[in-house]
């Protein structure tokens, strides 16, 4: 039996949250956002050669390293804004925060990464025709093709950890009490 959608407010994902009264909740919230179940389960079948940061680094251990610290900081973020505005209220408008906030960091690491490769084919250049065309390449493999690929890549990571930040680190608010009789609205005098 579906549910009535006779508001917005009865849609899914539109009930208002809090956080969590404990830290292990925020924790577990991490680490669960942290752990993407694809990148977990391509461990288990491919598992990374190379475990030592370099220029052969399994971009698996890479994106799970910036996982831990995209998480965290994705936590901050929205506890920042609920602290300024009170906002985003929803377990939705939490999952969408970290899509933008997913979104936004994984192409501007992509781009960072992008120019990082194009200076370093500069020097490695012999004339500055040579760096013209090292140049041109890494624009068009990092910058054209790359970056819609780590958007996607950012955003699904982004998604899964919104997800679980929305469960795990959140729960229902209380109902609001209603002020019938109008006496709470008042300011005792002393």
């Amino acid at each position: 039996m579906m549910g009535r959608f006779d508001t917005p407010s009865r849609f899914p994902g539109q009930t208002a949250v809090t956080w969590r009264r404990t830290r292990p909740a925020i924790a577990l919230a991490i680490l669960a956002g942290v752990l993407w179940p694809p990148f977990i389960l391509t461990f288990l079948v491919w598992p990374p050669q190379n475990w030592i940061p370099g220029r052969e680094f399994d971009f698996r251990l890479l994106a799970v390293l910036i996982g831990l610290v995209g998480v965290p900081l994705g936590l901050w973020l929205i506890a920042r804004e609920r602290r300024r505005t009170g906002r985003p209220a929803t377990r939705l408008g939490i999952v969408w925060r970290f899509m933008l906030y997913g979104g936004l960091l994984a192409a501007s690491l992509q781009v960072v990464l992008a120019l990082t490769m194009m200076v370093l084919g500069w020097f490695g250049s012999a004339n500055p025709l040579e760096a013209v065309g090292s140049t041109e390449t890494v624009l068009l493999i990092y910058g054209v093709g790359g970056l819609p690929v780590a958007i996607l890549v950012g955003v699904s990571y982004a998604l899964w950890a919104g997800l679980c930040a929305a469960y795990l680190a959140f729960m229902p608010a209380p109902e609001k009490v209603r002020d019938r009789l109008g006496v709470m609205g008042q300011i005792p005098r002393a």
